[in-house]
């Protein structure tokens, strides 16, 4: 994709959707936190029906360690892996409340010492939370990546430096939101709508299959 094109595909992304926002409920900094540490290998959709039941009753740190781990199980037991996220939840809270004031960190290197928090999770919470020009590389983001030609790379990793050094700078901040809506809705895994695809005219690829009558 060239920078004309990459210009032109961003452009069009923000013109249909200006200010974008990640589809998982929150109300604070910890509520992000908890909701993309329980989104590992689950959808926004069971995720925010969990967090509803969990947050009324725990958004903070302290209580949720006073929830205790069999009490955040119950809440969280209608997503897959819920007794590894819940372990893993009521450590990063002791974490916070130690060594952070029950504050969540800004820094990456802070944010990736909590269990269960990774690079894409830390840049999620870095960009939705503080702003930060991220760029969290999910499988949706790593699909659009390689096949629309914006930044083709082996791992996530090598996506993200792609993508940090392509994208022109004015879309940096919202692209990572753009880019995870455009594949989970648009540039589906198997079969791609590219016929009904706006930034179709930008991308490298081209589906052969056509539109459904």
């Amino acid at each position: 994709m060239t920078p004309a094109a990459i210009e032109g595909f961003f452009a069009t992304l923000k013109a249909a959707n200006p200010m974008p926002v990640t589809e998982l409920e929150y109300s604070s900094e910890f509520e992000l936190l908890t909701a993309v540490l329980l989104s590992a290998q689950a959808t926004d959709v069971s995720v925010n029906k969990a967090t509803r039941r969990l947050f009324p009753v725990a958004n903070t740190p302290q209580k949720m360690l006073a929830l205790g781990q069999e009490g955040l199980e119950g809440c969280i037991k209608t997503i897959g892996l819920f007794r590894s996220k819940a372990r893993h939840l009521m450590q990063t809270c002791q974490i916070l409340v130690a060594q952070h004031g029950g504050v969540v960190p800004r820094t990456r290197e802070a944010l990736e010492t909590l269990p269960g928090v990774g690079r894409k999770t830390a840049n999620v919470v870095l960009n939705v939370a503080f702003g930060e020009p991220t760029m969290a590389v999910d499988t949706h983001l790593f699909r659009v990546a390689n096949r629309t030609g914006l930044a083709p790379g082996k791992t996530p990793y090598e996506v993200e430096m792609k993508l940090l050094k392509r994208i022109p700078p004015a879309y940096l901040i919202n692209a990572h939101h753009w880019l995870v809506l455009h594949g989970r809705y648009v540039c589906l895994a198997r079969k791609p709508l590219c016929w009904q695809c706006g930034v179709s005219q930008f991308c490298d690829f081209k589906t052969k299959t056509p539109p459904p009558r």
